[in-house]
């Protein structure tokens, strides 16, 4: 079993930066592929961006591209640097996990996630 805990969102301006963290543990970090996910008040959760698991690859939803960039480490962590937020990045965003079926972009592919962080962008 895999345990996910998300950390950093908040409360920011519009134009501001923020950096998501996700702690993992339960399984080896390098047998997980990783994925950021996010639902906006109203809307069902989309697709963020997604890294494979030794980081190799990167995806992003165009919404983000240029903007938000994510990372990991070798220390079980999974991150998302978010910059020039916009009113629209305004919502709850989660960690995923997903071993080596299924695709990048797909949440009912991730079994694994964690209870989310708000991310709050005010105008």
């Amino acid at each position: 079993q895999v345990q996910l805990v998300e950390s950093g969102g908040g409360l920011v301006q519009a134009g501001d930066s923020l950096r998501l963290s996700c702690a993992a543990s339960g399984r080896p970090f390098n047998t997980l592929n990783m994925g950021w996910f996010r639902q906006a008040p109203g809307k069902e959760r989309e697709f963020v961006a997604s890294i494979t698991w030794v980081g190799l690859f990167t995806y992003y939803a165009d919404s983000v591209k240029g903007r938000f960039t994510i990372s990991r480490d070798t220390a079980q962590n999974l991150y998302l640097q978010m910059n020039n937020l916009k009113p629209e990045d305004t919502a709850v965003y989660y960690c995923a996990a997903r071993g080596n079926s299924g695709s990048y972009y797909r949440q009912n592919d991730y079994p694994y996630w964690g209870q989310g962080t708000q991310v709050t962008v005010s105008i």
